[in-house]
């Protein structure tokens, strides 16, 4: 056994231990759990802010942003225990004197499944890393969680780590609940995910680490869930009316969406359909024009930029394609992003299939469709997406019934008139989306119903009454809503 896989073996044998413990505790005190890890996570003040700007290139006011948004995660879930309905309890009473058989006691609830291995994400150091979502909803499902720290903010994640350990510590938490591992080298991931006490994966990245660590799921005796959150190019239909009404502010919101960031969103637009017009020349014209004007700016690290360098290449040197706009705006640094923009026909782009990939960074491919007909052709042929976008006035939808229907069938989220980069956290958020965009497309990464990626429903027949969960009990002392009888109840 290698020092890695000895570290990886310790870990995981005391966060198997903790699970013991851990899945007993209430609601209440894991809600407690989660509210202090708020309050350390807020605690480290300027100093994680600082840490993380160092580290990523990301402006402060984005990551103070950020922060936010990960203690509202926190809190959010912290919420979702209090009240306790989310465990979905059913109950079916029994009936003795059925013929021909008597109906048993069964009651139903979901239940934790074990340690979760969560690894960071590169672009978001916070709100999809150490105490991001995964780790957040893995938590309150009542599974302790192993991370694996992103290397590209290594001090960051640290930071994080200890915040969550002391909250640990301060709740009284089991030993082992949370664990922080760091490497570079695959090695690493490869012996958390192969770990025998691992019953599930949280991930957020690139399609080739996600469906590595799925693979390798898969591949165990007791294969595992991996949810993971890869690559999209969340393609964006352009309606020839709602174009010709508004084509340049049209330009001028998606030159934003493209741009912000430096595109290191998951929900960049990164194709844009449209039937080509007088207007879509104009669209093309203004978006060129905005892109022009904004200047490079650094990339999270130089493995992104240098990926995105060579994609961005690669697709503009395609046969067919056309470089309608790049950044004029003078360079320097070595992972400062070229904002940029190409074209290409519908034929070209259903011919290639390199054309389809994803550019991760300020990369948008407009493509030129003849008439309706072939729009259809270009969206029946792409993968699954996060997120698909439809600018158009509303008797166009009416009018282009199976367009509206073939994207959303595509996509996690089917957006109206709006960009699809912002990804609100609430109940009615779904991220994630079919296959590639996601491996479980029944689940989502954001908001409370994550939590769901990481419980099992389990049963309990004819039991006594002392010994069900609390969820359960005839009484309902936590006052839960439940389906009792077909019907609802509190």
């Amino acid at each position: 056994m290698t020092d890695i896989q000895q570290e990886v073996n310790t870990l995981m044998l005391q966060s198997a231990e903790a699970f013991k413990q851990y899945r007993n505790v209430s609601g209440r005190e894991k809600a407690l759990f989660l509210r202090s890890i708020a309050e350390e996570i807020e605690a480290l003040g300027d100093q994680l802010i600082e840490t993380a700007h160092l580290e990523t290139n990301i402006p402060t006011a984005r990551l103070l942003g950020e922060r936010g948004r990960t203690i509202f995660q926190l809190h959010t879930f912290a919420n979702l225990l209090e009240e306790g309905s989310w465990v979905e309890a059913r109950l079916d009473s029994p009936n003795p004197s059925r013929q021909p058989l008597p109906k048993p006691d069964v009651r139903k609830m979901l239940v934790p499944i074990g340690t979760v291995v969560v690894f960071g994400a590169s672009n978001f150091p916070f709100a999809y890393s150490t105490a991001g979502g995964d780790t957040a909803s893995a938590l309150a499902a009542g599974c302790p969680v192993v991370v694996k720290g992103h290397p590209a903010h290594a001090k960051t994640s640290e930071l994080v780590a200890h915040a969550i350990t002391k909250a640990a510590e301060k709740c009284n938490m089991p030993q082992g609940v949370f664990a922080h591992i760091a490497g570079h080298s695959f090695e690493v991931g490869k012996a958390l995910v192969l770990h025998p006490a691992t019953k599930a994966v949280g991930f957020t990245g690139s399609f080739a680490g996600g469906k590595a660590l799925f693979d390798l799921a898969n591949q165990r005796p007791e294969p595992i869930p991996v949810f993971a959150e890869m690559g999209s190019i969340n393609p964006v239909v352009l309606m020839p009316e709602k174009l010709e009404q508004d084509a340049s502010a049209i330009a001028t919101l998606y030159a934003g969406s493209i741009t912000l960031g430096m595109g290191q969103f998951c929900t960049n637009p990164g194709l844009l359909l449209a039937i080509d017009s007088p207007a879509l020349t104009t669209f093309i014209h203004d978006l060129a024009t905005a892109i022009e004007g904004v200047a490079p700016a650094p990339m999270l690290h130089a493995g992104i930029y240098q990926n995105y360098e060579g994609k961005r290449t690669v697709v503009t040197a395609q046969e067919g394609v056309t470089l309608e706009a790049e950044s004029k705006v003078e360079k320097s640094g070595i992972i400062q992003a070229v904002p940029t923009v190409a074209s290409v026909d519908a034929s070209v782009f259903l011919d290639n299939p390199t054309l389809h990939q994803e550019v991760f960074g300020p990369f948008s491919l407009v493509v030129k469709c003849q008439n309706t007909a072939e729009l259809l052709a270009v969206i029946e042929h792409l993968e699954g997406q996060l997120t698909a976008t439809l600018m158009a006035t509303e008797q166009e939808l009416l009018a282009n019934k199976p367009l509206v229907e073939s994207l959303h069938n595509i996509c996690g989220r089917l957006i109206f008139n709006g960009v699809p980069t912002g990804v609100e956290v609430g109940y009615a958020m779904q991220h994630g989306g079919p296959f590639p965009a996601s491996t479980d497309s029944r689940f989502g990464a954001v908001g409370p119903d994550a939590i769901k990626r990481f419980v099992r429903p389990a049963s309990f027949q004819n039991f006594p009454e002392s010994l069900l969960p609390d969820a359960l009990k005839t009484d309902n002392p936590l006052q839960i809503w439940r389906i009792q009888d077909n019907e609802w109840k509190k």
